[in-house]
């Protein structure tokens, strides 16, 4: 099945965000890791407050993440699905 055909179903959507989730995580952590290693190992957690989610900075931070993690979760899914 397609994807069109598979958008409908609860299953997918409940699978895609099984798999979406996880990955958002995994995402978040490897980009704090990766951008702010010293501060976060140095426990300098303000400074990674500011960098990242003070000043509306979080909806950036966020939002670019969840829709990727959206789209490989649809992917995934609708690769498993056929």
């Amino acid at each position: 099945m397609g994807l069109h055909n598979n958008i409908g179903k609860k299953l997918f959507w409940i699978n895609t965000f099984k798999v979406g989730i996880p990955f958002f995580i995994i995402v978040v952590i490897f980009s704090l890791l990766f951008n702010s290693s010293s501060d976060i190992f140095s426990g300098n957690f303000d400074v990674v407050a500011e960098t990242h989610f003070t000043n509306k900075k979080w909806v950036r931070f966020f939002l670019g993440k969840i829709v990727i993690s959206i789209m490989y979760g649809m992917y995934i899914t609708n690769k498993k699905m056929k």
